[in-house]
């Protein structure tokens, strides 16, 4: 079983940038997929960016593309999601997860796919106009 603990969130302008830190500890080799979420109230959970041990590919959500990076930093045994040029509809608690299979094998639906096998309690990322 992997501990996911995320933090970075907060309250930022439109346009303004925030770097997501996600923690990871206990059994962090076994997982095949390591990826973010957000939900905003009232809406369905949707993916945002996911990493596939297999291939080492990253995968983003369309609209986050050329705004939002993830990245891992093995070391620190920590995922990070770099976040700029927010925008309010941005605005989400966001939540790390991991997986037992490779999202990648899913290709552009891997986030309808995605059977996470622990889920950190999310940080607040709010956006104001």
């Amino acid at each position: 079983q992997v501990q996911l603990v995320e933090s970075g969130g907060g309250l930022v302008q439109a346009g303004g940038s925030l770097r997501l830190s996600c923690v990871t500890s206990g059994f962090t080799k076994g997982y095949r997929g390591i990826g973010w979420f957000r939900q905003a109230p009232g809406r369905r959970r949707e993916g945002v960016s996911c990493w596939s041990r297999n291939d080492g590919s990253i995968r983003y959500k369309d609209s986050v593309k050329g705004r939002f990076t993830m990245s891992k930093d093995d070391a620190k045994n920590t995922v990070y999601l770099e976040m700029t040029n927010l925008q309010p509809e941005d605005t989400a608690v966001y939540y790390c997860s991991t997986a037992a299979h490779p999202p990648s094998v899913y290709g552009a639906n891997w986030d309808e796919m995605w059977q996470g096998t622990s889920w950190g309690k999310g940080t607040q990322v709010t956006v104001s106009s």
